[in-house]
């Protein structure tokens, strides 16, 4: 069995450590550009994973919404922002739908 030396572990960055080192303040415009685009990283890989889990390719995608399947691959790899409207023809292209939750 692995035993750990609890005075190293208590010297160990958090995550959050490790964050406001290289981003800055929780409200600083650096992390703030950073958590905007951790959320579209994370939201492009859902659709991406429900894209492949329906066996759906990129260019029909990109064609079912009128875009070019090169854009699909692009909001997949993170190289590019997609606004909301995109979003939401996307999801409903893979037959997705949201509920907005206020609270």
């Amino acid at each position: 069995m692995l035993k750990f030396d609890k005075s190293k572990l208590g010297g160990l960055k958090t995550f959050d450590d490790h964050l406001q080192e290289r981003y800055g303040d929780e409200n600083s415009p650096e992390r703030k550009e950073f958590e905007a685009k951790a959320k579209a990283w994370y939201y492009a890989e859902l659709l991406k994973d429900e894209r492949k889990r329906q066996n759906i390719t990129q260019k029909v995608l990109a064609e079912k919404i009128g875009k070019k399947r090169e854009y699909i691959s692009s909001l997949e790899k993170g190289q590019t922002d997609m606004q909301l409207s995109t979003f939401l023809r996307i999801a409903d292209a893979l037959g997705l739908r949201f509920s907005l939750v206020l609270g």
